[in-house]
């Protein structure tokens, strides 16, 4: 699978109804060994912009998981490795805000506030025009397919 293939995929996924950081992180997780139901699982709170509490974007969530991923410091006292986590995921973060003017969900989605309930929204043709999340679904799951393209060079 190409890494445009994954873009459209992610894309893909959120049109079938998955959240935005289940989309992001479930179009790269096979790369790193996770089942389709688990890359879903593990990214499944971050929708929303965090539990729809309209945080940081839920799809440059699933972009800053797939960073842990491929980055991840996994010793306790390896601050060299959580250094370049780090460094990696404000990469990351800087590139979306450029792309997008915010990380924020509330901000992308134009919202004044909250809208202060745990219940998602159906996803009917109007939520779609609405929302610019396909959009920044896009953006994350091509952001990281850059990242990954360089790296490979």
């Amino acid at each position: 699978m190409t890494m445009k293939d994954r873009v459209e995929k992610a894309v893909e996924l959120f049109k079938s109804g998955y959240n935005c950081s289940q989309s992001v992180v479930a179009a790269f997780a096979d790369m790193y060994g996770f089942t389709q139901e688990q890359a879903l699982r593990m990214s499944a709170s971050f929708g929303g912009g965090i539990g729809r509490m309209r945080q940081t974007c839920g799809a440059a969530c699933g972009m800053f998981l797939l960073a842990g991923l491929e980055k991840g410091a996994v010793d306790g006292k390896d601050r060299e490795g959580k250094a370049a986590n780090y460094a990696l995921v404000q990469q990351l973060a800087e590139e979306f805000r450029k792309r997008n003017g915010s990380m924020i969900c509330a901000e992308l989605l134009g919202l004044k506030k909250p809208e202060g309930s745990s219940t998602p929204e159906a996803r009917t043709e109007q939520y779609y025009a609405k929302r610019p999340c396909a959009k920044m679904v896009e953006e994350a799951a091509a952001i990281w397919a850059e990242y990954l393209e360089k790296q490979q060079k």
